[in-house]
C-alpha cells in the first residue's frame, strides 16, 4: 500500500481551514505536513500544490464536512408551499442516515446539515471539490470501499467521532488558548501515526490538528476498519461519515 492522504478541516472562510498531508504504507501512517490556511494562503492552492507533486501516486481526500443533505429534506421541500403543514418528522428532514448511525455506534452527534450553519460549510466543501476537479482536470469521485483505486478520490469524515472511537480525550481543545488540551491529543495520536518533528502548527491551531485527525480517519478507511453503510444507495444520495466503531467495552 502506498496512498497519499490529504486532510481538510473545512470552513466557509479559508482563515478557519486547516489542511494536512501524509502517506499510508505497509509501515503505517506518516503525517508529512499540516498548515493553517489564510485568505492569502488558500486551501485550494495548498492542496493542488501538494497533489501535483506526485500525480501518479493514488490519493485520498478526507473532508470534515457533510457532502450531502437528507433525502427527505429535498423531497419534502420540493413539494412544499409557504404556510403548509410539514408532516415529515423533523429528525428525518434535518438529520441524515449517517448522522443517526454515528450517534448510535460512536456516541457523537454531528450537526444537522439540514438545519444548522454547518450547511454553509457543506456548500463550501462541495465548492472546493468542484474547484479541485477543474484545477486538476480530473474526476474526484467519492470512494465507497477501501479497494477503490481511482487516482484521486474523496470520503467524508468527522474528527470528533474518530477521536472518540480511538478513545482520545478531546474536550475543550478548540479555543486558541487551549494549547495544553491540544498537546494531550497530539501525544495520544502518536500511538496511531508518526508526526513530523515540528508540531507547532498543530499546537497553535485546532484547524490544523483536526486536519491531521482527518488523515487518521482516512487511514482507518483504507485499512478496512471504518464502518460502511448498510443502505449504500441512500448513503450515495446523502453522504456517509467513515469512522471506526467504539472499542468493545468503551462508551
Amino acid at each position: 500500500m502506498n496512498v497519499r492522504l490529504f486532510g481538510i478541516d473545512c470552513a466557509v472562510d479559508d482563515a478557519n481551514m486547516g489542511v494536512a498531508c501524509g502517506r499510508l504504507t505497509a509501515s503505517g501512517l506518516v503525517v508529512q505536513n499540516a498548515t493553517q490556511c489564510t485568505r492569502k494562503r488558500r486551501a485550494i492552492d495548498v492542496l493542488v500544490n501538494w497533489i501535483e507533486q506526485e500525480r501518479n501516486t493514488p490519493a485520498l481526500l478526507t473532508l470534515d464536512a457533510p457532502l450531502g443533505w437528507p433525502e427527505p429534506l429535498s423531497i419534502t421541500l420540493g413539494e412544499h408551499s409557504a404556510g403548509a403543514e410539514i408532516l415529515t418528522e423533523a429528525n428525518a428532514m434535518f438529520r441524515r442516515y449517517t448522522d443517526r448511525f454515528i450517534q448510535e455506534k460512536v456516541g457523537k452527534t454531528p450537526l444537522d446539515v439540514g438545519a444548522d450553519r454547518i450547511a454553509r460549510t457543506a456548500h463550501s466543501a462541495l465548492t472546493l471539490l468542484g474547484a479541485l476537479r477543474r484545477r486538476l482536470c480530473c474526476d474526484v469521485p467519492l470512494a465507497w470501499s477501501p479497494e477503490h483505486r481511482d487516482s484521486i478520490s474523496v470520503i467524508e469524515v468527522y474528527p470528533a467521532a474518530t477521536l472518540f472511537a480511538h478513545t482520545i480525550n478531546a474536550s475543550g481543545y478548540k479555543k486558541p488558548e487551549s494549547i495544553a488540551e491540544r498537546d494531550v491529543i497530539i501525544d495520544s495520536l502518536r500511538s496511531y501515526l508518526r508526526l513530523p518533528q515540528d508540531t507547532s502548527t498543530m499546537r497553535k491551531s485546532a484547524d490544523a490538528l483536526d486536519a491531521v485527525v482527518c488523515l487518521l480517519a482516512g487511514s482507518d478507511f483504507l485499512r478496512g476498519q471504518a464502518m460502511p453503510p448498510a443502505d449504500v444507495d441512500l448513503a450515495k444520495k446523502e453522504g456517509w461519515i467513515w469512522a471506526c466503531p467504539l472499542p468493545r467495552g468503551a462508551g
